[in-house]
């Protein structure tokens, strides 16, 4: 996992402001257009191996754990540190983080450094605090009372994961100042070292090392532990020349009393949001953690809900991750920069969502059409009792719940950081208030009918009516509109080749009968992706979409200069 060459901008030399006054609006332009596309390629490239290696311990793990209850009790274990991890690696903190240090490491490298050891103290010590609470509460309960097996099971995992908190934390938060120094590859190829320690560890079943399923859930969840500070000492080692850790002086204090003022609205915001994905997480497991009923009727889950909603989300958060999540860190920087230059964050914005729905729209779309045969590909192929054909069938229906707000997911994490960009912490806090209340009723109507596909369709609800809130809130708090004529007719034309791409996938759909074999289903899929793609590259070549060209452009910014996206080009 070599990282792309060195950052050779880490600060603005001497000669930056000449060179930026030198420079044509329309050059810039271009170069940023540029550095931002290489961007993308650079964290998607590394984010698609990423993927990939998740994808094979996603397999590996379904295949060892299996659709019933230790799946979900490992699959629960597993989210919770994670959810932290969103909270305040890739959350609130760097939210109000990385904008702070991405000014001050420009004017005052020195004082980035203090600023920065003063987050990571501040960081470890909370996150340290709380994993020792938590531990010491679920020690309390295993030992106070009796629990039956499968919730002992459950608490037990948890206590093994927990301890990778303070570390996946403190990655995603190194990750977040590696991009701001230009460096992309490093963070977004360290999510590969905690896939490929589970794939080892869970590979010892298979050889018949770990003597049962259940010893391999404790197997895997440990090498998660040691990977996790593998992913520390790989972070530590990209930023190393980068950063001067230093004891805070009195510029370094006032940015990190700035910080703290975003960060308390931000994590109640983003607090929420964990607090929808916790509430998921509950109710599907429910019968494990809770009981058989749920306001005195019996619950319409089962010790497999949370199994099969966990290992499905992978797959929506395959393409999601490989593309709309890059789009996004990628623009961040661009939009801090140009927080003071409406015109240019106007400009970067909407060259962000452009690309965020040329590739989330069309993954939509294909999702839901060829979920049937992606699922029985990745996850089933047997008649046994791990992944058989009704598990199938119902982790189609959650995928069917999930997909189609792809676009909506990507477009969220782009107009969330356009707000942060520009300081405003509170703004996304308040909706998301207001869409944790939403979700909740939604799950609470909809898991009845539709079991644990419920909870997949009520994140996607909430996920497109924040998307229409934000943008709406954005623009309103913009010199020009977020989304302008032209940006609407590129969305336009997005649909339309989408729209294309799906009917042709719909119509190989009624024109194959159903496989009775995997390999069928394989074959079906295989022609499936080459139709799709085949079909919405030829129309986006037909309407002359610009976004494949932003996309393969490769980057400028040249020079060793410090422009507004020096450091972003990996050429």
């Amino acid at each position: 996992m070599p990282d792309a060459p060195a950052n050779p901008t880490v600060a603005p030399g001497p000669a930056a402001p000449a060179a930026i006054a030198s420079e044509s609006s329309g050059e810039r332009d271009r170069r940023e257009a540029g550095s931002l596309a290489s961007a993308v390629r650079t964290v998607s490239g590394f984010t698609l191996l990423s993927r990939f290696a998740g994808l094979a311990r996603d397999i590996i793990t379904a295949r060892v754990f299996g659709a019933d209850a230790l799946g979900s009790a490992f699959r629960a274990a597993y989210a919770v540190p994670h959810l932290f991890r969103r909270l305040f690696g890739e959350g609130a903190l760097s939210a109000a983080f990385l904008p702070e240090y991405t000014l001050l490491r420009r004017d005052d490298p020195d004082a980035a450094g203090q600023l920065a050891t003063m987050v990571v103290r501040m960081l470890t010590l909370v996150t340290g605090g709380l994993t020792l609470l938590i531990e010491a509460g679920l020690l309390i309960r295993l030992i106070a009372a009796p629990a039956a097996p499968d919730l002992a099971l459950s608490l037990r995992l948890i206590m093994l994961m927990l301890p990778m908190m303070p570390l996946v934390c403190l990655t995603a938060i190194y990750g977040g100042m590696l991009q701001a120094h230009g460096k992309f590859g490093p963070p977004a190829a360290a999510p590969i070292i905690l896939n490929l320690f589970q794939v080892v560890a869970a590979a010892f079943f298979f050889m018949g090392l770990t003597g049962s399923a259940t010893a391999t859930a404790y197997w895997v969840g440990g090498a998660a532990v040691l990977a996790s500070v593998a992913q520390v000492a790989w972070s530590l080692a990209a930023l190393r020349g980068s950063v001067r850790w230093g004891r805070a002086g009195a510029a370094a204090r006032a940015r990190g009393a700035s910080v703290l003022r975003r960060f308390l609205p931000a994590v109640l915001g983003l607090g929420t949001l964990q607090l929808n994905t916790m509430l998921d997480t509950t109710i599907a497991m429910w019968p494990q953690w809770v009981g058989p009923t749920m306001f005195g009727r019996p619950v319409p889950l089962d010790v497999a809900s949370n199994a099969i909603l966990s290992f499905t989300q992978t797959l929506y958060q395959f393409p999601l991750g490989v593309f709309g999540i890059a789009v996004a860190t990628a623009v961040f920087p661009l939009l801090s920069r140009s927080a003071d230059r409406p015109a240019q964050f106007v400009q970067h914005l909407r060259r962000g969502l452009r690309l965020s729905l040329f590739i989330g729209l069309p993954a939509s779309v294909g999702l839901v059409l060829v979920r049937t045969d992606l699922i029985t590909v990745i996850y089933g192929g047997g008649a046994d009792a791990t992944w058989g054909p009704g598990a199938v069938a119902r982790s189609a229906a959650v995928l069917a719940g999930f997909a189609p707000a792809v676009w909506a997911y990507s477009l969220n994490h782009v107009f969330t950081r356009a707000f942060y960009a520009r300081g405003d912490t509170t703004t996304p806090m308040r909706l998301a208030l207001a869409m944790v209340g939403l979700n909740l009723a939604l799950n609470l109507t909809l898991v009845w009918p539709l079991r644990e596909a419920g909870l997949a369709w009520s994140t996607a609800i909430s996920a497109v009516v924040q998307c229409v809130v934000l943008g709406w809130l954005l623009s309103r708090r913009l010199p020009d509109r977020a989304i302008d004529g032209e940006t609407w007719a590129a969305f336009g034309r997005v649909a339309l080749v989408a729209a294309a791409m799906g009917a042709a996938l719909f119509a190989l759909g009624r024109a194959w009968p159903e496989p009775v074999r995997w390999s069928g289903h394989l074959l079906r899929l295989a022609v499936a992706v080459v139709i799709g793609a085949g079909t919405y590259g030829v129309g986006a070549l037909a309407l002359r979409m610009p976004e494949a060209r932003w996309l393969l452009r490769r980057g400028g910014g040249g020079g060793g200069g410090g422009g507004p996206s020096a450091g972003m080009s990996f050429e």
